[in-house]
C-alpha cells in the first residue's frame, strides 16, 4: 500500500476530524503539525472554515535546505513561519475536480498559487501526492514540497 493510500485509509476511519486532528492522526504530516503549533495556527485550522490545505509531507520539509526548518521553528521567526504556512491554505473547500490548468488561487497569506494539471496536479512546483482527503472543516491535499510565497 502506498503512503497516499495509507493516508486515505486512516482518514476514512474518522471523517469527523477537523484539519488539525486529521494531520495529527497522519504520521507523514507530523512535521507540519509541529510547524502549525509553533506558528500558533492550531485554533485557526480548527475553525469553521471551510479551508483547503496543501499539506507538505515530512519528506517535503526534510527536502528544505539544511537548517531551514530549525530556523523557522525558532520563536523569533514565528511571523515568517506563519507567512509560509498560510501560503499553503486557501479559503473554501476546493476538491481536485474543481481545479484546471493555469488556474490561480488566492491563499490566506494573500499571495497567489498557480495550479497545473497537465502532468498530474501541481501547486506551483509541488506535486499533489494524495488529493481530496476530507476533513470536517475542509479538505487536505498532500504535496511533496514546501511552497514558498513570493517575496514581493
Amino acid at each position: 500500500m502506498s503512503e497516499a493510500e495509507e493516508v486515505v485509509e486512516e482518514v476514512m476511519e474518522e471523517p469527523s476530524n477537523d484539519i488539525v486532528a486529521l494531520a495529527m492522526g497522519t504520521e507523514s504530516l507530523s512535521t507540519l503539525v509541529s510547524a502549525v503549533k509553533a506558528a500558533g495556527l492550531v485554533e485557526t485550522l480548527q475553525g469553521e472554515g471551510p479551508f483547503t490545505v496543501f499539506a507538505p509531507t515530512n519528506e517535503a520539509f526534510a527536502a528544505l535546505p539544511e537548517g531551514t526548518l530549525d530556523d523557522l521553528l525558532k520563536p523569533e521567526n514565528v511571523e515568517k513561519l506563519k507567512s509560509i504556512l498560510t501560503y499553503h491554505v486557501v479559503s473554501g473547500k476546493v476538491m481536485s475536480t474543481d481545479l484546471s490548468d493555469g488556474m490561480e488561487a488566492a491563499t490566506v497569506n494573500g499571495k497567489k498559487i498557480t495550479i497545473g494539471t497537465t502532468d498530474g496536479v501541481k501547486i506551483n512546483d509541488a506535486n499533489v501526492v494524495s488529493a481530496d482527503v476530507e476533513a470536517s472543516n475542509g479538505v487536505v491535499h498532500l504535496i511533496d514540497a514546501v511552497i514558498l510565497p513570493p517575496e514581493n
